[in-house]
């Protein structure tokens, strides 16, 4: 193809990659991946799986090679430590993904605490994701009793459902109070804003990860190191997300991002050079 690029040692394995289809950080950075490593001579099989615990113990028992995005530092910790000796890390991407509750823009408050005493005004919910997810986890166990939101519940069903229920509560501008996150293309896509969290009871702001099982990089140097090179920042991502989730869609997520390296035709480490010429 021009680019110098080979199939490195290893090459025509398959390489299994975990992720939760929902979270479209996990989906587009797998996609990503997979044109990678295709171009390296590698197959990738993908596992949708709707648990991070579940990810994590696939990694940790070698059912996966590969979990393109996680979120070790501070959401998914719980898992991270629990498995701590079962996978390494390969490199972060991305900086400065947090978690928040956030509301529509027409709504008349700005910070955490101001929902304190308005819980009938949002139906007595705060509207989650998956019950696995650290966000679950960190909205249920610190926000909601740290902020004393008494008379609110977290409602968890999925990704999808909660995103589903912020469009209609748009279209008929209603007041509701999701669970949100960064990176995220819902953040663009939705007239929406994070509330100030004042007393940090969200995690800091962390970085996401490519972790692999214990042993990957001793296995496929090359490749993790490749994977390990690769950052992308704030704008590059959205666009991302954008065109895999959005754009294109379902189905066509191969598509998406052939126009995303269009886009962004020197954004990732050059492919390993054919050592043998």
């Amino acid at each position: 193809d021009g680019n110098g690029a080979t199939e490195a040692a290893g090459a025509g394995d398959v390489i299994k990659m975990g992720y939760l289809p929902s979270w479209s950080d996990g989906l587009s950075m797998a996609y990503l991946l997979e044109n990678q490593l295709n171009e390296m001579g590698y197959e990738v099989e993908h596992v949708a799986l709707s648990d991070a615990a579940v990810v994590y113990q696939g990694v940790a028992n070698g059912d996966i090679d590969l979990y393109p995005s996680a979120w070790p530092e501070e959401t998914h910790i719980e898992y991270a430590e629990r498995y701590e000796d079962d996978y390494e890390s390969l490199g972060s991407y991305y900086e400065n993904a947090d978690l928040n509750l956030s509301v529509p823009e027409y709504v008349d408050i700005d910070s955490i605490p101001e929902l304190r005493g308005q819980a009938d005004r949002f139906g007595g919910r705060i509207v989650g994701i998956e019950p696995g997810a650290g966000l679950t986890r960190a909205t249920q166990d610190d926000v909601i009793p740290g902020y004393d939101l008494e008379g609110y519940e977290l409602t968890t069903s999925s990704t999808t459902a909660m995103l589903a229920e912020l469009d209609n509560a748009i279209q008929n501008e209603e007041d509701i109070v999701v669970t949100l996150w960064t990176p995220f293309w819902a953040n663009g896509t939705f007239p929406v804003k994070a509330l100030e969290d004042p007393e940090g009871l969200f995690p800091e702001p962390e970085s996401l990860h490519f972790l692999a099982r214990a042993g990957f990089s001793e296995e496929y140097p090359e490749l993790a190191d490749y994977i390990g090179d690769i950052d992308i920042d704030d704008e590059e991502y959205s666009v991302l997300e954008d065109l895999v989730v959005n754009e294109y869609g379902e189905g066509n997520e191969a598509e998406a991002i052939q126009a995303w390296l269009e886009l962004y035709p020197d954004l990732l480490p050059p492919l390993p050079q054919n050592t043998e010429e």
